[in-house]
Order: C-alpha cells, then structure tokens, then sequence
C-alpha cells in the first residue's frame, strides 16, 4: 500500500494564487452590489433593446414578488425551459432572491425528457415562451407530470419597439397560443406589481442556487446541486482570469444560458464585473456575425463548434473581428487547427478551459496573458487544486508514468447530487486531511507547469458540439424498433462538431429486411438535436467481450482501423 496522504502531496494548483480565498456570497449580494456601482449602465442587449443593471434587478425583484403572491418561496423548485432572452435572466434572478432553487432545462428536450427531469427534481413551476418550439412540449408535460403551473414569456414584448412589430407581423407562425388555462400565467402578468416584497434570508454555504442536470461519468441523468456560494466563487474565479479588468467588458452571449458554461462565464461572470451581455437566443452564424459589427464585443465565449460555423459563413470575411480579445473555448476538445485558424482570421485569443455541471462551469484555463499549451485545457484556476488517482483505485495514485482519473478540489465544487446519496459516494474521495476531492471521470496527464491534458474517458460519453451525449440513451431508443436485435451507439471524429453517434444494429433473423436510413430517420424524429445520429449501420454481428457482452470499445477500434468514420 502507498501513503494514502503522498496522492494529495501531488496536487497542481495555479502558480501565482492557488491559495486565493472566495468568501461566501449569494448570487444576489454580487447583482445588488453591481447595480449599485452603476445602476444605469446597460446589462443586457437584446436584439438593440437594452437593459439597463437597475432595470434587471427590477425585473428580478417583481418575478419573485409574483411568485410570492402565487404561493411559492424558499426551497422550491422552479424552472427554467428557455433560450437566451431577457425573461431567462430576470427569472433567474427573481427565482434566486426568492430563495428558491433554480433548475435548468435545455429547450432541446423532448417530452419525455422535459417531464423525467421536472419529475426527478420536483419542479412545481416552468418558465417558458409562447414559441411553437417550447409551449407545447411544455403543455405536455404540464399535463402528464407534477408540474403545477407555467409562466409562459412573449419574445416580441422583449424586443424594440420596431422589432417586436415585425415580430409579430411576419414571425406568426413561429408563435403558439397561450391558452386559457388556470394553471398557465402571462410573464407579464407575474411582473405587475411594485416588487417591494421581503427577500429571503439565504445561507450562500448550504441554500441550493442551482440544480443543473448532467450525465456525470455514468449516463445517468442527475441534477447537480450548486449552492450560492459555489456559483458566487466560480464566477469570481473565471473573473480573476483577465488580466485587463479595467478595459471594456462587452461580452457575446450566445452560448445558451441553460448550460453551465454560459451561466458562468457569460451570465454571472459578467453580472460581477459590472459588464454588458450581447445577448442572442440561439446561435446562427450569420447573426452572430452581424452583432459583431453592431455591438463590438470584446470577449465570446463558445465551443469549437461555433467557431467553425463562423469561420465557414460567408459573411465571415467582411466582418471586423478587431474588437475582440479572448474567446474562451470549452464543453469539447479544441484542435489546434481550428485554434490557429480562428487566431490567425479574427486576431482574437482562442483560451482552452475546462469544467464539468458538477464544478459550477470551470475547473482550468489556459492562461489570457503569457505561454499557452495547445491541446491542453490549461491550469488549476485560482483556489483550485487538480491531482489524479488511479483508475480503478481512486484512494492510490496512479502507477508512475501512467496518466490518472482527474480529481478537482476548490469552492466552485457542488454540494452533491440532488436525492442521489449513491451517487455521491461514488463521485467523492476524502484525503487524510478531510478535504473532499471531485472524481472527473476523465483520464489525464499533468506536466511540471501544471498544464492539464486530458487523454481519454471513463466512461463512453460523447462529446458533441459542447454537449454531452449518452450511447446508452440511444441504444434504448433503438432497441423499442421492433426489427432490431442489438444495438451499439459509438462516437466519431467530426471535424464541425468534435465528435457525432453513430449506430451500429442487428436484426431479428425473422425481421423484414430494412434500410440503415429509414432506422436512422425513425431513431432521430425521438432524440434531441444534440443526439441525433450521423448514420445506423446494419450489420451481420456486432463484436462482444469474452463473457458475451456487446463491447463499444472493440466495435470502436474496428470502424477506426477500417477507416469507417466519414
């Protein structure tokens, strides 16, 4: 047996101030605090309308009012199935001074996704826009889960006056009928009232901000709970990155507000340096291009994928890229083509980072200023430390020379996991100190400065465009077909998206003959856009381990070695 205490005596911390101290604070004291400095300076840009700090605060304090009268308070859950507009961040924040638990929900899922996570997390209220994309899922769910009630937004009434007529001339088909329901309120409806009501009295250390659902190494959908404090100190930390604190903060905002990621680095980051957010509800290409040019942003942070996209438009060479500084890339691997491309065309720095749901958005950076290492996702942030265990044995060490599961420890760490005890256990390692260290379920290296490169997964986990898809979901889905026998799901390289499924399927021997296209189209009309498979390949045999079972590895190798991936 090694010295249980030798593993942590090899944690890697940030060079200048890995021992940098975040007091504990609510989300709400860091948005009070900005709105006090500059009240009337603009928050949010929406599509030209603009936001002003005391105009957001506002906004948040009338939603928590409403909920109030509607009989909600601390504890609850209540959440938040929309893109980026402005209804997300006044609800957020309403959701938050009320001392209520915000939960997530991607606008991707489907019904039966929306309702398992609205029914695993106890969501009495949704959020919502009258948007034929999200209502009527929403409707669904309001009618076949424990939901209570939604609140449902109008993306016109957010817009500019000029904007929102448009909108509603030539933009009709795109908007669903609210209907006359007791159970659905207007947003504007929730909002009128002084918002003059008595906050709650919140612990940042224990009260749960947000619980933000992720897969974690096992493909199991959990909730990740991230109190106060955890999200306070993330968005400090990801702060403390920029080495021009001072200099203009207009950031771009089209990561969706849903995701860890942008709630950090976009979203509450921002709120802290008294910043402003270009905010777009979804990306396209060509839009994002264009703000560009009308708003000047000086950071956009994203996933390899959208820096592709926009280096593909046509728009891409008339745009002026010179405002831009840093580009923070995350949510999956960037190549250092795509890194070099994008640097060299716009003159922006393209930073590699890296964090988990579990770790409130960000564990390590590349650094803004000074040496970078490509293909590494950077350093410990300040107050963070990253170590690495044995695979199989996350008590030891990892052999030496031998690369190790990453372990994180730093305040940006969650409470646990929403009503999954198990699950914790499995996800927590205590050193001989006490401290308790985040198992990753990624695989990495650490050199002498520090950089972190991560070399391969636990689990079989598929990155694809920043989001994290399950293979075993999708098996699922195939195996209701009633042709199909065994089902393998495998992830790709694809050089938009970083990685893209792909399906591999037997059948029945008294099945009728069917084409890998037709499955393909049966299996992608049930999955989320992020989950959709590039192909079903229909095969003879799929290859399995020595006791029987179905092995995604070797099917992996085979379709490598064969030179199967375009």
């Amino acid at each position: 047996m090694s010295d249980p205490e030798s593993l942590w005596r090899t944690a890697y911390h940030h060079p200048g101030n890995w021992d940098r101290t975040y007091p504990p604070e609510t989300m709400i004291d860091l948005l009070v605090a900005s709105t006090e400095r500059h009240p009337e300076a603009p928050l949010l840009d929406f599509l030209g309308r603009k936001y002003s700090y005391a105009e957001t605060l506002d906004g948040a304090n009338r939603v928590a009012c409403g909920l109030a009268k509607l009989g909600y308070g601390p504890g609850d859950r209540i959440g938040l199935f929309l893109p980026n507009v402005p209804h997300y961040v006044a609800a957020y924040y309403g959701i938050l001074t009320l001392g209520a638990t915000v939960v997530n929900f991607s606008p991707l899922y489907t019904v039966d996704e929306l309702a398992h996570q609205v029914a695993d997390s106890g969501t009495r209220l949704l959020f919502t826009l009258s948007a034929t994309a999200l209502l009527p899922t929403a409707l669904k769910v309001l009618d076949k889960s424990g939901l209570e009630r939604l609140v449902v937004g109008s993306i016109a009434g957010a817009l500019p006056p000029t904007k929102s007529v448009l909108y509603r001339l030539f933009r009709r088909a795109e908007v669903a009928a609210r209907p006359a329901d007791p159970r659905i309120s207007a947003f504007s409806d929730l909002i009128a009232n002084d918002g003059t009501c008595a906050n709650a009295t919140l612990d940042p250390e224990s009260d749960v901000a947000l619980i933000q659902y992720t897969g974690g190494t096992t493909g199991v959908p959990k909730g990740a709970m991230l109190t106060h404090a955890n999200l306070s100190a993330n968005a400090r930390q990801v702060a403390d990155l920029n080495p021009e604190p001072d200099e203009c903060d207009r950031v771009m905002g089209v990561l969706p507000f849903f995701h860890v990621f942008a709630n950090t680095c976009v979203l509450n980051r921002t709120v802290i340096t008294g910043g402003e957010i270009v905010m777009l509800p979804r990306f396209e290409a060509g839009q994002v291009l264009d703000a560009i040019d009308r708003t000047r942003p000086t950071a956009m942070p994203g996933v390899p994928t959208m820096y592709q996209a926009l280096l593909d438009h046509p728009k891409h060479a008339s745009t002026d890229f010179s405002c831009l500084r840093f580009c923070i890339s995350g949510g999956a691997p960037l190549s250092a083509e795509l890194k070099a491309r994008f640097e060299d065309d716009t003159g922006a720095s393209v930073i590699e980072g890296y964090g988990l749901s579990e770790t409130s958005g960000v564990v390590s950076c590349n650094p803004y200023a000074g040496p970078q290492k490509p293909g590494t996702i950077g350093q410990p942030i300040a107050g963070t430390r990253v170590s690495l265990v044995d695979k199989e044995d996350p008590t030891r060490p990892p052999p030496p020379g031998e690369p190790g599961e990453i372990v994180v420890s730093g305040p940006q760490i969650m409470k646990g996991y929403w009503q999954r005890p198990e699950a914790d256990a499995e996800v927590f390692v205590t050193d001989a100190a006490g401290t308790r260290w985040l198992r990753t379920g990624d695989v990495g290296r650490i050199d002498a400065d520090g950089f972190i490169r991560i070399v391969d997964r636990l689990k079989d986990m598929i990155a694809v465009g920043g989001f994290k898809v399950f293979p075993s979901q999708i098996e699922a889905v195939l195996h209701h077909h009633p042709a199909v026998k065994e089902a393998l799901v495998i992830g790709l390289p694809d050089p938009y998206r970083g990685e893209v499924p792909r399906a591999y399927v037997t059948l029945l021997d008294d099945a009728e003959p069917i084409d890998g296209a037709v499955l393909a189209a049966w299996l992608n009309s049930q999955l989320g856009k992020h989950e959709r498979v590039d192909q079903v390949v229909t095969r003879l045999t799929l290859p399995k381990t020595m006791i029987g079972k179905l092995s995604r590895k070797d099917l992996l190798a085979e379709v490598m070695s064969e030179g199967q991936v375009g």
